[in-house]
């Protein structure tokens, strides 16, 4: 191959293929299923600070931002929210749940919930000390 071939095809696949992964059908994934079941919450204030910081990749209650639908971010942010429900979901709750939840409150105090790149875009969900303190005594009491 000749080098303006090479360049030729180099700046196709630049430009060509950012519009093609536009047109692969990860949208029929970004879905948001019924509400089945929630926790018994021990107080709103432990489930309004569960909403704020986990339920958009905990529930069924996904805030699908404008960017989610834009590839390849697109890609990223539905695979996560279809991980973060398989891990843990407040919308299908069910007791066989308790456990993992019961762990939830150990990623917070780690302060791996929520991720850093998720406080990057949703500045809301990032939590103050005693907010964090908060929320994890609600989820121990809500989720025994």
């Amino acid at each position: 191959m000749t080098r303006k071939k090479i360049i030729v095809l180099a700046v196709a696949a630049v430009f060509v293929a950012p519009l093609l992964m536009q047109l692969l059908p990860v949208w029929l994934l970004k879905t948001n299923p019924p509400v089945a079941a929630e926790p018994k919450w021990d107080s709103e204030q432990t489930r309004a600070l569960t909403k704020r910081a986990c339920f958009d990749c905990h529930s069924n209650e996904t805030v699908w931002p404008w960017y989610s639908n834009v590839a390849p971010v697109s890609w990223l942010i539905i695979f996560d929210t279809q991980r973060g429900r398989n891990e843990l979901n407040f919308s299908q709750w069910t007791s066989g749940q308790s456990r993992k939840a019961r762990e939830a409150g150990e990623t917070i105090r780690k302060d791996e919930m929520p991720p850093p790149i998720y406080l990057v875009t949703h500045p809301e969900a990032k939590l103050t000390d005693a907010e964090k303190q908060q929320l994890m005594d609600g989820l121990g009491k809500s989720l025994r």
